[in-house]
């Protein structure tokens, strides 16, 4: 504890405490002379994080606060460059860095564990937003918000910009059009009534003025509320943000405050479309939700309450109120949405792929499914299983990818942005969960219920039904009333529009000068890490099984792992390996039904959850080994009885159990679409690889496109495949669970590697010595271990021959464009400079080409050390034109010309994608992949090594590379109907993305 750090005049200490779940000193203050808001989390993570964040209310559905997000990383007073934001990207240690738009706030985060680099990154971040180049270029709000697009006087009008393009995409997802109708129907006169990214139809309403009148409203440290997080000198960075910012303004009174919704008096219907592009989507495919605004978020208790039970009624695996809806199939998929980080939360509980017909027996089960949990109560265990559940969670503070300092502080908005008093309510939770177990025996949770869910007015009942056509007929709307707006121009006014493209393309087209470049600071080489980061492998065996070890810091958390070997799976059941990965945990076992198997979980685990992962032999793509894992996480002492879980899981699931089967399959399929919808980007890629490479393939059936027509025949055909379906469940299952394919994986703080296996063991006992009775699957003994049988490998390589272009339609606006190739088959190995073009295609050369010259939201391409490559573009409007830029990437690697200083600037940005900070399970995957795949560390020290020593020759050096790739035929997009017809003599085959 050093809450005796010296805290700078120019700051008014309003609160010292030590926050004991964070091992934090916590400080809130506020800067005297400008009324700005600081909260400090001073602690010994390494990975220091600020933000500074403002309170965005909009009026309109126009999108200026996302234009404006957008706008101010692109160029300012000291760092006039035209996207300082990118030159971040390519040239810092960052391990976070983004901006982000709310429905009433605007958060500028970065984060990085080099001192030197994070303070340039908050210099660059606070001069964007309190001094941006908006002012003087209104080519930025153009480009990024939305222009009229004119080539020549006989060339039609449109409309173009990367936040319009975005929307475009974001509104063409069904889920994504249903939750902003749900919060249209319950806040229709406050701001959370208005689209804050902006509505496509509404975006060209907005003015240059009006966008600028925007940022002198609420961008002003009056308004603003600044966050610091880690180990950091928190009296100099106090000091600097005063005497380089926050000196130069006065306190003024700045009306951002957010207006209560006033209750309903009653519930009320809403009924609203979307789009599909075929008719065979009209038929059970529509949206019931039933949504409820729940209290406010300043009330620490129903905060972290609303969760638990949320969880409990309708997302963990055997939700009651989730199981009720589905046993009565007025939907196929049932999932629930509480969204707790707005001023007033509110809870929607969703019916998927049903008809409007059904609103009456939706809303009846739904209130005889609460009244009944109301009377009887709510199942004790599922109450405390939920909370224990959270209370992991947050004692473990693991959040993946993302920096932990990073999550608290997005959390302590949740309740700091409407009580400047109260930042820290809702990261200091461990009286919270006490006091919520205390109430599960009060009556507490059910009164919830009443009072929120049945008994409260302030609700609504949204009907979102398919409609065919729609997109068309919008895309038809906008059409003409940009024939008609271009009609009304005389011939002056069109050439003015003719050489306003032209000049915004110019803008675009010149590069900042070198002078402005330099004034973004970047580190040298010799402030890089010149070694990788190490593996921590042990590898031994016990009580006769392969053991692999990771010694890691864990915080008495235990990592475990059961990696079943699956390339002794036949060609034909591949996707039933991903099948067996959604409903094992899912179904009822010998011993409990499968909502009882859930409480147990979570009660004495932190969770226990089975998933594939495919691993490939480095430079060498034909060599594969899959794998089927079974994940858990646990303290110590519960590793028994969490290894028993395991067990159960695993060798007692009712696979004959058609009736829940049919359930899985039917939320899997509606799952499926989602993501699909959601990441036309990658569903792309995946299938552009399955042409050119095994491992790609095998991905393709076991989690990819040819997997989910796959799951949508089982769906279809249910009740003619169901004998089949659990014959090739048991026998996949049967095939897989064999001693010789297991390996145990283990991450945890140092201790006995036999203490910890010794319950492992334990609970495979029984199964393996079963399993070892049955007779061995036929065509093992042809196989290597841990690759897969021959005959897979062949009927994979033929399953990769003939359509290599094809499109998939869909009701969006927008194209997902991607092109894959193998440059391991045309003679090339894979290089460490791959990393440094990885950087520059993604932030100079495609993000210039794709974003801001084309105005797609966001272009990527990426090296696998097996060999293979990709380019891709997310929510792009264009097709044909962006393969044309791929295209001509060659010549752009081939011809590269740069200084020492920009290339340095990729060298580090590569450096950043690779040297993230890790969670002690992140460590234990890192170091089981590079087993699995014998990735030496010697071989990572050589990438390394050519990596930070790329020059413009060993870039230009990589062309052969990029040539293999976009040259190799191989080509998919996901996008718009009418686009793709438009294009279709660019495909082999084109049909729609789902529905086929």
């Amino acid at each position: 504890m050093n809450l005796t750090t010296k805290i700078p005049e120019a700051y008014t200490v309003l609160e010292k405490s030590y926050i004991e779940e964070l091992k934090s000193d916590a400080w809130l203050l506020k800067h005297k002379k400008s009324g700005a808001r600081i909260a400090l989390l001073s602690n010994d993570d390494d990975n220091k994080v600020f933000h500074v964040a403002f309170r965005t209310p909009p009026t309109d559905s126009t999108g200026v606060a996302h234009i404006l997000e957008h706008s101010v990383l692109c160029g300012s007073e000291k760092f006039p460059v035209k996207d300082p934001f990118v030159e971040l990207v390519k040239g810092s240690l960052n391990t976070f860095l983004n901006a982000m738009t709310y429905s009433d706030k605007t958060v500028y985060p970065v984060a990085s564990c080099n001192d030197a680099d994070f303070q340039n990154l908050m210099n660059v971040y606070l001069d964007a937003v309190f001094h941006p180049n908006i002012y003087q270029f209104k080519e930025i709000f153009m480009q990024e918000g939305w222009h009229y697009e004119l080539e020549s006087v006989d060339s039609p009008l449109k409309y173009n910009g990367v936040v319009y393009n975005e929307m475009k995409g974001a509104f063409s997802s069904p889920e994504q059009v249903l939750f902003r109708k749900i919060t249209q129907t319950l806040y229709p006169d406050t701001t959370y009534g208005v689209e804050s990214g902006g509505d496509p139809a509404n975006i060209p309403d907005l003015t240059y003025e009006q966008f600028l009148d925007f940022h002198r409203n609420y961008y002003h440290p009056s308004n603003a509320w600044i966050y610091l997080y880690g180990n950091m000198d928190v009296t100099e960075k106090l000091t600097f943000i005063d005497e380089n910012y926050l000196k130069d303004y006065d306190a003024i009174s700045v009306d951002s405050a957010i207006e209560y919704q006033p209750a309903f008096q009653e519930m009320r219907e809403v009924r609203s479309t979307f789009a599909v592009s075929d008719d065979s989507e009209l038929k059970e495919n529509t949206y019931l939700s039933y949504n409820a605004v729940i209290g406010t978020s300043l009330d620490r208790k129903l905060y972290l309450a609303m969760q638990i039970l949320e969880y409990v009624l309708m997302s963990s695996p055997g939700a009651v109120l989730k199981k009720a809806l589905l046993e009565s199939g007025v939907g196929r998929d049932v999932f629930g949405e509480l969204d707790n980080g707005i001023l007033q939360p509110y809870m929607c509980i969703i019916v998927k792929n049903s008809e409007a017909s059904k609103k009456e027996e939706f809303l009846r089960i739904l209130r005889e499914t609460l009244e009944d949990l109301v009377k009887n109560g709510i199942q004790r265990k599922s109450l405390m299983a939920a909370i224990n559940y959270y209370e992991f969670k947050y004692r473990e503070g693991d959040f993946g990818r993302y920096p932990a300092g990073l999550m608290y502080g997005l959390q302590m908005m949740d309740s700091w942005l409407y009580d400047e008093t109260r930042p820290f309510i809702h990261i200091q939770a461990s009286d919270t969960f006490e006091a919520l177990k205390a109430e599960i025996e009060n009556g507490y949770f059910e009164q919830l219920i009443r009072t929120y869910l049945l008994d409260n007015h302030h609700s609504s009942l949204l009907i979102l039904a398919p409609e065919k056509g729609l997109t068309e007929a919008k895309e038809a709307e906008v059409e003409k009333a940009l024939a008609a707006y271009k009609a009304s121009l005389t011939a002056e006014e069109l050439e003015n529009l003719v050489q306003q493209t032209k000049r915004l393309k110019k803008y675009q087209e010149e590069p900042s000068s070198p002078e402005d470049l330099e004034k973004i600071p970047i580190l040298e080489i010799k402030d890089i890490e010149p070694d990788p980061q190490p593996f921590c492998n042990q590898y031994q065996e016990i009580g006769g099984y392969p053991v692999l070890y990771h010694p890691v810091e864990s915080r008495g958390i235990v990592y475990a792992k059961w990696v079943f070997d699956t390339g002794c799976v036949p060609f034909l059941k591949i996707p039933y390996i991903g099948l067996l990965a959604s409903v094992l945990g899912n179904l009822d076992t010998k011993q409990r039904n499968y909502t009882e198997l859930a409480d147990e979980i979570n009660i004495h685990t932190g969770g226990i959850r089975v998933g594939t992962s495919i691993y490939t032999e480095q430079g060498c793509h034909s060599t594969l080994y899959p794998k089927m894992e079974v994940s858990m996480k646990v303290l110590q002492p519960k590793l028994e009885e969490g290894a028993r879980l395991m067990t159960e899981l695993l060798t007692e699931s009712c696979l004959e159990d058609t009736r829940r089967l049919k359930e899985i399959i039917g939320q899997l399929k509606s799952r499926l679409e989602m993501m699909m919808n959601g990441s036309g980007h990658m569903v792309a890629v995946n299938r552009a690889n399955s042409f050119q490479s095994l491992a790609g393939i095998y991905k393709e059936y076991e989690e990819g496109l040819s997997y989910y027509r796959f799951i949508e025949n089982l769906n279809k055909n249910f009740e003619d495949l169901k004998e089949e379906i659990v014959s090739n469940l048991k026998e996949t299952l049967d095939i897989i669970l064999r001693k010789e394919n297991l390996l145990i994986d283990i991450t945890a703080s140092e201790t006995s590697v036999e203490m910890l296996t010794e319950p492992m063991l334990k609970a495979l006992e029984k199964p393996m010595a079963e399993a070892s009775l049955r007779p061995e699957p036929e065509g093992q003994e042809s196989r290597k271990k841990g690759e897969i049988l021959p005959c897979v490998k062949s009927a994979l390589r033929q399953a990769m021959q003939g359509v290599q272009r094809e499109a998939y339609t869909t009701a969006g606006m927008v194209q997902y464009d991607a092109c894959a190739g193998d440059f391991a088959r045309a003679g090339y190995s894979y290089h460490g400079a791959l990393n440094v073009l990885k950087v520059l295609m993604n932030y100079d050369y495609l993000w210039i080409r794709l974003r801001v010259q084309g105005g797609a939201y966001g272009c990527m391409c990426g090296f696998s050390p097996n060999g293979t490559g990709y380019f891709t573009s997310y929510r792009d409007p264009n097709l044909k034109e962006t393969y044309d830029v791929y295209e001509e990437a060659v010549d752009y690697v081939k011809n590269y010309a740069a200084d020492e200083r920009t290339i340095r600037k990729f060298i580090i940005g590569a450096v950043s994608g690779i040297d993230v900070p890790l969670s002690a399970a992140d460590k234990g995957a890192r170091s089981l992949g590079a087993w699995l795949t014998h990735t030496t560390y010697a071989q990572l020290k050589k990438r390394r090594d050519e990596m930070l020593g790329t020059d413009v020759e060993t870039i230009r050096s990589l062309y052969g590379i990029v040539d293999a790739i976009v040259h190799s035929g191989i080509r998919c997009v996901v996008g718009s109907q009418a686009k793709i017809q438009e294009n279709k003599d660019m495909f082999q085959k084109v049909e729609p993305l789902t529905g086929a």
